[in-house]
């Protein structure tokens, strides 16, 4: 039972969603559907190595679609560190509704909160924008990514 305590729901929709360039750090057992933020934000690719950045502006761009995962704190931790979170130019980690893709075509109201990672407004005014806003991360755009090590 503590084990469930420990859990968190995280909404993915860039490289770390499953056979993407990140998937390896994400551990967590995901949760069957296709899944999208219930409200609107602008989803774009970023930089030169084109990183995915969901930013916390409601109302603007799409409802992006996405995976959800159960992760321990484990896998939270090694996903933090992927999203640079407590750094400068790091992601912060929002809890926003998610919605099945399903239950808005249906008209349902059904939703769950979950954890996301995203930008700031203030962080996609200096941004480098290749491309966006986005409904989704598809393996299109993965192929254009570049890890930090690269």
């Amino acid at each position: 039972m503590s084990e469930l305590l420990a859990m968190t729901l995280v909404f993915v929709y860039g490289t770390l969603k499953r056979n993407f360039p990140n998937f390896h750090i994400n551990t967590g057992t995901r949760i069957d559907g296709i899944f999208c933020t219930k409200n609107h934000y602008p989803f774009y690719l970023v930089g030169g190595r084109y990183i995915p950045w969901l930013v916390l502006d409601e109302g603007k761009g799409h409802q992006v679609k996405g995976e959800l995962y159960k992760v321990d704190q484990n896998t939270m931790d090694n996903m933090d560190i992927l999203e640079a979170i407590g750094e400068p130019d790091g992601y912060q980690k929002v809890q926003l509704p998610i919605a099945s893709i399903n239950d808005i075509t249906v008209g349902s109201e059904q939703e769950v909160l979950a954890t996301v990672y995203m930008k700031m407004p203030s962080q996609l005014q200096s941004a480098d924008i290749r491309l966006g806003p986005l409904k989704e991360y598809t393996a299109e755009h993965a192929s254009l990514y570049r890890p930090r090590h690269l």
